[in-house]
């Protein structure tokens, strides 16, 4: 029978089938390929074939991970040269980000924007803590809004001590499966609690049945929203190491730049030192943001010339 993935602990899954059982179910040793570079071989938001097991209630056996429509990828934390599959089948991807307490970085609002471009997931961006803001933070703020969404991204601002936005944020998740990754510290499970106080996923405690509890915080979960829809919540990343990306690639991944690209002189145009680049004559037009291209060298800069 067919399932979906909710929660992974690196080795243990519960999964959900077509009737809304929840399942505890683990990989079938064949499918541990030793191909696979990814340090989680099935994801959350995986679509799986499953086969229950007589021995334990509840138990399962994953036979078969069914073909994905899209995943992220990042950088695995603790393996330099393995990616980490951050979730599967996605509709869209949310950012939830703060100018203050903490501040997040053009760096990583842009790392994330590139993985969910590299993997054809539409991105949206949040700036939460909004009661916290003076003048500087809501200049600052303006600016952002205004480059992100000349490129495309929708950007909201929402405070959830104040519930403020909420409604706008409620409507864009609505029926669809989303992503939602940030920073610690954001306000993430803050928003999520206010959003939907009565989650209708329950699951028993891991450590339970897996002895694995103590290991969760690294893996994302899925929830099913009241109303419709899903959300799958990952844990803070301090980074968002990109991978499977050359430095050729790079410049398809900036919306502003990718319009542009056949009018460059060559077409292996790194945009840096090259005569007749169509891209820098943008940004010397301010027709791309200068934060923007500064961005994307900084990410160029360290792409390594081999891949993983």
């Amino acid at each position: 029978m067919k399932a979906l993935v909710y929660k992974s602990t690196g080795s243990w899954y519960i999964v959900k089938d077509d009737t809304g059982k929840f399942w505890n179910a683990r990989m079938k040793g064949v499918l541990k390929m030793d191909d696979i570079t990814s340090t989680n071989p099935v994801a959350v938001g995986d679509i799986v074939e499953i086969e229950p097991q007589a021995d334990t209630e509840n138990s399962a056996m994953i036979n078969e991970i069914l073909d994905r429509r899209n995943y992220i990828n990042r950088q695995s934390p603790r393996h330099t040269h393995q990616h980490h599959i951050v979730a599967a089948n996605l509709d869209q991807s949310l950012l939830v980000a703060t100018l203050k307490e903490p501040r997040t970085s053009q760096g990583f609002i842009d790392r994330f924007l590139v993985a969910s471009e590299m993997y054809h997931v539409s991105a949206h961006i949040i700036f939460n803590k909004a009661d916290l803001y003076k003048q500087k933070e809501m200049e600052k703020f303006s600016t952002w809004k205004r480059i992100y969404e000349t490129v495309g991204y929708k950007v909201l601002l929402i405070s959830v001590t104040g519930n403020t936005g909420i409604g706008e944020v409620k409507e864009l998740l609505k029926d669809k499966t989303t992503l939602i990754s940030g920073h610690s510290g954001v306000g993430k499970s803050s928003l999520l609690n206010l959003l939907f106080p009565q989650m209708s996923l329950k699951t028993q405690d891991v450590s339970g049945w897996s002895g694995k509890g103590q290991h969760t915080t690294t893996f994302a979960e899925m929830f099913d929203l009241p109303g419709g829809g899903r959300i799958i919540d990952t844990p803070g990343m301090r980074e968002f190491g990109l991978v499977d990306l050359s430095k050729q690639e790079l410049s398809h991944y900036f919306p502003e730049m990718r319009d542009r690209l056949n009018k460059c002189q060559f077409n292996n145009c790194l945009h840096i030192n090259e005569p007749g680049c169509a891209v820098k004559e943008a940004v010397l037009k301010g027709e791309i943001y200068e934060d923007r291209y500064v961005s994307y060298v900084n990410i160029l800069d360290s792409i390594g010339e081999k891949t993983y």
